[in-house]
């Protein structure tokens, strides 16, 4: 495990590196999908803060600051809660009377001020503050400096852009795999539906969100997945059965099944180089690894290469990812494997069920 780790490790640098010099590049904006809307020359804010965020305080300051020295009227700030992570928070900003709702926080933050948002005619904005800030990077939002954001937020586009949406079908008798007994922040619920806007998976991507140590992810952010994901390189292939959108049912080994509104993750790394977050559509990939340590660093390989627009398509590799679209998809892994949205687990499920909701949710951008 010391040879993976110092492997994947080096593999991964190069493609941090390598990806992110490319998207500096290759932008995927396309002002033809640009949504005019129209926002107030002196639009009110609100803020929807989660107040575990070590800079929470500093940002109620910077924000307030901003928006005196801009002319703006004093923000709205709203604090989430346990019980309450930004849904209903967003739902009093837009009753307060406010014309921007701004999610301040980790992915988690900005999926439940999302679901609120989704086919409202205000527009959400972006406050990056979280470990791997998932969205921002792919709408190519700063994710330094509060000033910068806020520019955006307020001197930006309107954008249109698809929602997906999750639901476990049927969850597995054990919440969690033996070595690690935790169990999900909720009650496992077949009927209630949850929102993505960049990726939901089903198997080795879940179980490294699910199992990231919190306190190492305090100190190194999203590197803290990077070894969580050490400890399930040894597990074994998933059967899975996809049904996507009208076609037969088909059959598939993977250690991963990711469905995506968008591609990029944290370290430039692009897992899914063809998704566009308003297309209409989502894009599935079925991440398979075989032959140990060399399957994976293939595996690195493959990211890397199709991050910089080049693909493999030799049939018979170690290491692989096979890319398709679909409106909808409906996975069943009878052994049951852990399931995630946007970086939050959802429990360990036997089947789910995603689909997309195009155009759902307004946001800004440059």
């Amino acid at each position: 495990m010391g040879i993976a780790a110092i492997v994947i490790a080096v593999l991964a640098l190069v493609v941090a590196i390598g990806a992110w010099s490319q998207q500096a590049l290759r932008r995927r904006r396309d002002p033809r999908r640009a949504t005019p809307q129209s926002v107030q020359a002196v639009p009110q804010l609100a803020v929807i803060v989660n107040p575990s965020k070590p800079d929470a305080g500093r940002l109620l300051v910077e924000v307030r600051a901003h928006c005196s020295t801009h002319g703006l009227p004093e923000p709205l700030w709203y604090e989430t809660t346990v019980d309450d992570p930004g849904k209903g928070q967003a739902e009093q900003a837009l009753a307060d009377g406010a014309d921007i709702v701004i999610a301040a926080g980790g992915d988690g933050t900005v999926r439940a001020v999302a679901e609120t948002m989704v086919e409202s005619d205000k527009p959400m904005g972006v406050l990056p503050v979280g470990t791997g800030n998932l969205l921002a990077r792919n709408l190519e939002l700063p994710l330094t400096g509060t000033d910068e954001a806020l520019d955006v937020i307020v001197h930006g586009r309107t954008r249109a852009i698809d929602v997906g949406w999750l639901r476990v079908v049927e969850f597995a008798d054990v919440p969690r795999n033996g070595d690690h007994p935790n169990q999900p922040d909720h009650e496992p619920d077949t009927e209630r539906e949850h929102i993505f806007l960049v990726i939901a998976g089903l198997g080795f991507d879940a179980a490294m969100v699910a199992t990231a140590d919190s306190n190492l992810k305090k100190r190194v952010g999203w590197l803290a997945y990077f070894v969580a994901g050490l400890s399930h390189m040894q597990a074994r292939r998933m059967r899975a059965t996809l049904q996507l959108d009208e076609h037969p049912p088909v059959d598939a080994r993977a250690r991963s099944i990711m469905v995506g509104n968008c591609g990029m993750l944290p370290g430039g790394v692009t897992l899914l180089p063809d998704a566009v977050l308003d297309d209409g559509v989502l894009d599935v990939a079925a991440v398979d690894v075989r032959g140990g340590v060399l399957g994976w660093a293939q595996l690195t390989l493959e990211i890397a290469m199709q991050g910089v627009g080049v693909r493999n398509e030799l049939p018979e590799k170690l290491g692989r990812i096979d890319h398709t679209k679909a409106r909808r998809a409906r996975i069943r892994v009878p052994a049951g494997e852990e399931a995630q949205v946007d970086g939050d687990p959802l429990g360990r499920a036997v089947e789910i069920d995603v689909h997309v909701q195009p155009g759902a949710l307004l946001v800004r951008a440059p």
